[in-house]
């Protein structure tokens, strides 16, 4: 395992890079900010509203232009049609479509109800004129409907990231709540500005893949902290930034583990999960990376910029820690 490559207590200078990963977290969040400016984000039909289907040609491989010019006397503005996958089969090529219609203008319930007249639509265009056509996927959201969601989604990011900041802030100090919530948003603004460069589908599990990385990246942090807590009371004459360096490398090997096997199941979804998982997964993947990357370079270096200082008691200064001790 590579793990048994590394020393048994590492002695890396994490805080001597310190200021050479501000400036990298700094440039990544202003190109992030400035790809959702610019390419904005790829809006799902939870956001946007409109029609999602999912269709299956199993008696001929699919053929996007039909499609296109088949929904076109349906007057249904711009109609998004791209071939997903095939499927392979014994006896046949079936092949799957991806179509998505915006929702019609306006508000209220008749909109609603002209969304759901829309869908029936489409789905008995296209059976008439695809024989044996199935539909494999069949979603349609209201303008209303997906304005709360996005509300409802905003709000449950905001009300974990302060729920979070009262908790770390009664746990330990307010220094080390203002790190861990800039260590959060850090993760999120870059999570979101991934979402804008790759255009990834942003839905309602992209938002639940948001509070789970908050949720990890939080636990990751709190450990770390936890160390740094233990070790300042053990070491009270030692240099704050070498206390860190030590804590950060005691607690980097259970750091290690525990997103070497998340990742490893998240790769597995990300490639064998289909496309309804995809977006959720990659999310979870690229948060995982800047989650353990924030929590040793970002969460851990602003405790020194916001004067944290040695505290509790101790039987001794500078006590030795048992060789090996883990968290």
């Amino acid at each position: 395992m590579l793990l048994k490559y590394l020393p048994d207590e590492p002695k890396i200078g994490f805080m001597k890079v310190r200021m050479a990963a501000f400036v990298l977290s700094c440039i990544m969040i202003i190109a992030s900010i400035a790809l959702v400016a610019t390419r904005g984000l790829n809006f799902g039909i939870d956001f946007v509203g409109g029609v999602v289907l999912e269709v299956e040609t199993p008696n001929e491989p699919i053929n996007v232009g039909r499609i296109r010019d088949t929904l076109a006397p349906l007057n249904l503005g711009d109609i998004q049609v791209t071939e997903v996958r095939e499927v392979v089969a014994v006896d046949s090529a079936a092949t799957v479509a991806m179509i998505r219609a915006g929702s019609p203008e306006g508000e209220g319930e008749e909109v609603e109800l002209a969304v759901q007249a829309m869908t029936n639509s489409m789905i008995d265009t296209l059976k008439a004129e695809f024989e044996g056509l199935e539909i494999r996927r069949n979603e349609a959201v209201g303008p209303k409907v997906s304005g709360e969601l996005m509300t409802d989604g905003v709000l449950a990011l905001v009300v974990a990231l302060g729920l979070m900041l009262v908790y770390i802030w009664f746990r330990f100090q307010w220094q080390y709540s203002v790190g861990a919530i800039l260590a959060l948003v850090h993760d999120i603004i870059l999570t979101i500005g991934m979402f804008a460069f790759t255009q990834f589908e942003f839905n309602l599990s992209t938002i639940a893949a948001l509070l789970t990385i908050v949720g990890y990246s939080m636990n990751d942090t709190v450990v770390v902290y936890d160390r740094v807590r233990e070790e300042l009371r053990r070491y009270k004459k030692m240099p704050v930034t070498d206390v860190i360096d030590l804590s950060v490398n005691r607690t980097l090997s259970r750091t290690l583990l525990t997103s070497g096997t998340t990742l490893l199941a998240l790769f597995a979804i990300f490639i064998l999960g289909g496309d309804v998982l995809r977006g959720f997964s990659f999310a979870m993947i690229w948060g995982i990376f800047v989650g353990t990357y924030s929590s040793i370079f970002i969460a851990s270096a602003i405790l020194l910029q916001t004067g944290v200082r040695p505290g509790g008691k101790s039987d001794e200064d500078n006590e030795p820690i048992p060789h090996g001790a883990q968290v």
